[in-house]
């Protein structure tokens, strides 16, 4: 009797040991899978130089509102990303200045046209140090003997260089100012070269003039001057983080995003 009283108290604690196990690396195997559902996931975002100031404010919200989103940007010239997202750069989203440096990846099915979208305007400025603001009236004091050097974004791969090039073409210009520009690498170079006065003047968006108190708008180009300014945003179609890069690119279409934009004088493509 003492013996099988015995045996069935090794029984029961062996079982409330087992239970005990059990829910403990249940509890574990939940703990675990809470901690993957938050694991923070980078999103790199290639945009072009002139969306700077107002994507950095655009991230800072988003990231407050998405504890396990972070979200890096590479900014440069638009057909220099171009580039890279051709040769293989991790990217999850990409937003040009131009849509002739956004398309070719979508002829190419980099990037799928359902999940892309024009969504910003801008204009052409010819800015000048705040100093010089007497001396340079417009783009016809380009060809001024007074005016030495003015800097323009390269036109092959910086899409307010390819615009600048067209509005000076288009005002016959060109063919008498081309010996004078410094070209840049990106139009945020230009708007640095111009606020240091190391150029008489320079050629940038509008949205790019507006965040320096160092420079001075002299002239904005016709619309008809160059071609449709026009920012073109899309998925890249091998992100890693479809789910989430897919999020950020409804968010940059939201009213919020839109009041930034609008803030740092982008114009919205309805």
């Amino acid at each position: 009797m003492k013996h099988s009283i015995r045996m069935i108290m090794i029984m029961f604690l062996c079982a409330s040991i087992f239970f005990i196990f059990g829910c403990t690396n249940e509890g574990e195997k939940q703990e675990s899978k809470k901690t993957e559902d938050k694991q923070t996931v980078q999103l790199t975002i290639s945009a072009a130089a002139s969306l700077q100031d107002a994507l950095t404010e655009i991230q800072k919200k988003y990231e407050k509102e998405h504890e396990n989103i972070k979200i890096t940007f590479n900014f440069g010239s638009s057909g220099a990303l171009k580039q890279q997202i051709e040769q293989g750069a991790p990217v999850d989203l990409f937003f040009s200045a131009a849509e002739n440096k956004f398309r070719p990846l979508v002829d190419k099915g980099l990037i799928n046209k359902e999940e892309s979208k024009n969504l910003l305007g801008n204009e052409i400025v010819l800015i000048v140090p705040k100093d010089k603001a007497d001396t340079v009236k417009g783009f016809q004091s380009l060809a001024d003997s007074g005016i030495k050097q003015f800097a323009l974004g390269n036109p092959e791969t910086t899409p307010a260089g390819q615009y600048g090039q067209q509005t000076l073409t288009k005002l016959n210009l060109w063919p008498k100012v081309k010996e004078k520009v410094v070209y840049t690498k990106d139009v945020r170079q230009v708007l640095s070269y111009v606020e240091a006065n190391t150029v008489d003047a320079g050629i940038v968006f509008k949205t790019d003039a507006q965040i320096s108190d160092k420079v001075k708008i002299v002239d904005i180009a016709d619309a008809n001057m160059h071609d449709p300014i026009i920012y073109p945003v899309g998925i890249i179609k091998d992100t890693k983080h479809k789910k989430e890069a897919a999020d950020f690119y409804q968010y940059l279409q939201t009213e919020d995003s839109f009041q930034i934009f609008e803030k740092f004088g982008f114009k919205i493509l309805k």
